[in-house]
């Protein structure tokens, strides 16, 4: 069966919402922005065909919050959400909450989202197919006691990372003990900002590494290409 999308809403903000409502605007698509208080005239909303405020300032007040958006979508008669990257893009619960209302989610599906959006919950899944991961501490006690004594067995230089989320955010380099309480603090803060999650990891740092990526594309009807590797 062909899903034909006739508007769509983008729950993302400048640059990333730009390249997504171009591209739907390309393929025939009437085009939806939400957008804070504090981006009312940004140009995402001025190059929609229609726009609706969130509300708030900052993005736990606008872009983050699921009810929002999903009342902007029935809103605007939209009947599918892209979330473009970062906010709530790797959310399992928004995706959900998507689907649950009736309106197409432009992205994985929830369960897959669960599985690997998280990067503590993949290593867990790595550990258990026997694939090797580099030590670290992916535990739910995240008090920063608890993540202080699990750096001394780790090791240094080691690295701070958000479970949620990607795009670098939320991301520290430790090279030394007396950084890490700092630096806790800061890649916390972050991620709660940019994902609305605050839970970290904790991993031992390459310092010369090689990130090799490949990118796969999968549709609704079973089919799947790939994009061949490439260094990320």
């Amino acid at each position: 069966m062909t899903v034909q999308i006739r508007r769509l809403l983008v729950a993302n903000r400048g640059e990333i919402a730009r390249r997504v409502l171009r591209s739907a605007r390309s393929m025939g698509m009437a085009t939806v922005a939400v957008y804070s208080e504090a981006d009312a005239q940004a140009l995402h909303v001025r190059e929609a065909g229609r726009a609706y405020g969130l509300g708030g300032n900052t993005p736990a007040e606008s872009y983050l919050r699921i009810d929002k958006l999903i009342a902007a979508a029935r809103a605007s008669g939209a009947d599918a959400i892209h979330p473009g990257y970062g906010f709530l893009s790797e959310n399992a619960d928004f995706a959900q909450a998507v689907e649950d209302a009736g309106l197409l989610w432009i992205g994985p599906p929830a369960g897959a989202i669960r599985t690997l959006g998280n990067k503590s919950r993949a290593k867990e899944l790595a550990r258990a197919r026997g694939i090797p991961c580099l030590p670290g501490y992916h535990g739910e006690d995240q008090s920063e006691a608890r993540l202080l004594m699990e750096a001394e067995g780790i090791g240094f230089p080691l690295m701070v990372k958000a479970a949620a989320g990607g795009g670098g955010r939320g991301m520290r380099l430790v090279s030394e003990p007396g950084q890490l309480a700092a630096a806790l603090r800061s890649a916390r803060s972050e991620a709660e900002s940019a994902f609305g999650a605050g839970e970290l990891l904790l991993e031992r740092a390459l310092l010369r590494p090689r990130h090799v990526e490949v990118q796969v594309f999968c549709d609704m009807h079973g089919k799947g290409i790939h994009l061949g590797e490439r260094d990320c």
